[in-house]
């Protein structure tokens, strides 16, 4: 029989706009003027300075800097010295410019400050639909939640993800499928939602391959950004025992954001499949697949990701106590019973990068 329960707050609420096209970020001005704002931060990482610039030269006067330091994982102290920034230069609005690294610092820094935030996502983590954040506190990431951080607007521009390398863009993209296999079987998610869990995978698993042979085919490009985008408002939903593995790999093992979901999704997704069945086969129809963990591994290789956590430096004496760490914060909305066994056998199958069903 089919149960759920929206807790309400943050969980399935969305963003109240979002623009989607090529060419929509240099409309980004007449969007801080739509939320009544005149003095906007524009946040990003280091590498995307040059975008960021472009974005400040496009709000022109209603820009009061640049704010270049975004980081994965968002570690509190950056959060910390960013509120402090953006207070001390009276910003009144936050422009989030670039992957999961610019939108979570820009969110953290709403989460005190209560700032409006415009979003405008390079990669296809999908966290700019959300008000969710992983923020890494002595080295663990814990994730928050509050409505402080859901963006007010989300602007996609195809155009931007152009330049995107192909193995971060596989990897960004496999973050996304995350949060369409994670959110389908959670107790959180409102019916309404899950038709976009299932059309993102679907759209994510058709658009990957292209992406992949025709990196600058800006019709492959948007249809991976439309799968992100549904994977987003997927994640909103609530999520589970992937997202709970994924994190500790990333904020206490440093493994890229991206990587850190892509090498354990296949197993996450083979352990959950007895518990869930109804889902995934649901699931496992919309992405044209037999096997939903089998069908995400075989196009790991196709696209050249790794599918070996030894492959990014994680070893088999780490498995112990990211088991741990991973049932200590888990947020007990996953199907399967979430273990230490369970955990180990999910992170030894991924260490050996072995295919399930195999």
């Amino acid at each position: 029989m089919r149960e759920f329960s929206t807790p309400g707050d943050v969980f399935n609420a969305l963003p109240s706009r979002v623009v989607f096209g090529a060419g929509a970020v240099d409309r980004i001005d007449g969007e801080v003027e739509r939320l009544g704002a005149r003095r906007a931060l524009v946040v990003s990482t280091p590498g995307r300075s040059a975008m960021g610039g472009r974005v400040a030269d496009r709000l022109g006067n209603r820009c009061i800097g640049i704010l270049p330091e975004a980081i994965s994982q968002v570690p509190i102290e950056l959060a910390i010295r960013g509120r402090a920034k953006a207070r001390d230069m009276g910003a009144d609005c936050l422009v989030s410019v670039g992957g999961g690294a610019s939108i979570g610092l820009g969110k953290a820094i709403a989460l005190e400050l209560g700032l409006p935030i415009v979003a405008v996502p390079t990669t296809y983590s999908g966290s700019e639909m959300t008000g969710f954040c992983g923020i890494t506190i002595d080295g663990v990431k814990r994730m928050h939640q509050s409505l402080r951080m859901l963006a007010g607007t989300v602007v996609y521009d195809p155009s931007l993800t152009l330049g995107l390398p192909v193995d971060v863009s596989m990897a960004s993209a496999m973050n996304a499928l995350a949060h369409c296999v994670d959110a389908i079987y959670t107790p959180t998610i409102s019916p309404v939602i899950v038709p976009a869990a299932m059309e993102g995978a679907r759209a994510i698993m058709d658009a990957l391959p292209r992406v992949a042979a025709r990196p600058n085919d800006e019709q492959a490009r948007a249809d991976l950004l439309y799968g992100a985008h549904l994977a987003g408002a997927a994640l909103a939903g609530g999520f589970a025992l992937q997202h709970g593995v994924a994190h500790v790999l990333g904020g206490t093992y440093g493994v890229s954001h991206g990587l850190s979901h892509a090498l354990v999704l296949p197993h996450v997704a083979a352990y959950n499949a007895p518990f869930a069945r109804g889902a995934m086969d649901r699931l496992a129809a919309a992405m044209g697949v037999a096997d939903v963990g089998a069908a995400i591994f075989d196009v790991m290789e196709t696209v050249g990701l790794p599918t070996r956590l030894t492959e990014v430096g994680f070893s088999a004496d780490q498995i112990g106590e990211a088991a741990r760490i991973t049932v200590e914060t888990d947020n007990r909305y996953n199907p399967g019973p979430v273990t230490e066994e369970a955990v180990r056998g999910i992170l030894a199958a991924a260490l050996e990068g072995r295919r399930p069903g195999s």
